[in-house]
């Protein structure tokens, strides 16, 4: 449905800057959503109006009964699900550029003040030089493709993996109220204009409920890579801070060790 192109363009900026399990997220968000939906799933709805059958003439009465039966095509409610989940992540993918281009002017900053510093050297240019060359390969050899994922960055990634995991929970709950897990191959109407309570029937039934229940199952699992996703960042902070204490512990040992030895 439509040109994923654009969207596609920005994820895969977003999986330059994710977690392993990010990645993981982003893929089955490429294939077993967007892929589905413009391959297969379009093809089995194109027919939902144009085969929802009424037993009745009455001018009115099909679309009234129609609109009562779908308030809004699935086909366009997975693709506003789709948007609505990927929103969250072009955001934190707009920090973390933002945070990228920050570190690169930075870059720039260092060279520009070892170019000064060679200019004003009171040192043999050559000396001066190979110092130069020496700082400057090394700040080459740090140029960064993903900007580090702390502090401010760390938080907007954990605000948007919350947010898309919400928007998620709610389109779930959004589409079960709606539809349920299965359609039924007859739909009794008594919405106006219809005369009297008019049946009418569903095309195709079982391939649509069973697309219905597979959306279903991927943003579950969506949602569970979600989940996923934050307890490894929990334990990788956790392990990060464990690692910063422990530090700190033999430091101060050594420290200790070294003034007894003194005295």
């Amino acid at each position: 449905m439509g040109n994923w192109n654009f969207l596609g363009g920005l994820l895969e900026e977003v999986h330059i800057h994710s977690t392993p399990v990010g990645k993981t997220w982003l893929t089955i968000l490429f294939i077993c959503r967007m892929l589905v939906i413009g391959v297969a799933a379009e093809d089995v709805w194109t027919d939902e109006q144009a085969e929802f059958i009424c037993n009745t003439h009455q001018p009115g009465c099909r679309n009234a009964c129609y609109d009562l039966a779908f308030p809004i095509s699935p086909i366009r409610y997975w693709v506003l699900q789709v948007i609505s989940v990927s929103s969250p992540s072009l955001v934190y993918v707009g920090h973390a550029l933002y945070r990228l281009r920050a570190l690169e002017k930075v870059r720039e900053r260092k060279k520009a003040l070892l170019w000064r510093e060679l200019e004003d050297a009171d040192v043999e240019p050559a000396v001066a030089r190979k110092r130069i060359e020496r700082e400057m390969k090394q700040l080459c050899q740090e140029q960064l493709n993903k900007a580090p994922l702390r502090g401010s960055l760390m938080r907007t990634y954990v605000a948007h993996i919350i947010i898309r995991s919400v928007v998620e929970v709610a389109f779930m709950t959004g589409q079960y109220l709606l539809y349920g897990f299965h359609l039924h191959t007859l739909f009794r109407c008594e919405q106006d204009p219809c005369p009297n309570s008019v049946d009418c029937f569903v095309s195709r039934p079982t391939e649509k409920s069973i697309y219905m229940v597979f959306m279903q199952s991927i943003a579950a699992l969506s949602l569970f890579l979600s989940i996923l996703e934050i307890i490894h960042l929990i334990c990788k902070k956790i392990e990060v801070c464990t690692r910063m204490t422990v530090d700190k512990d033999e430091l101060s040992l050594k420290k200790n060790s070294g003034t007894m030895v003194f005295k």
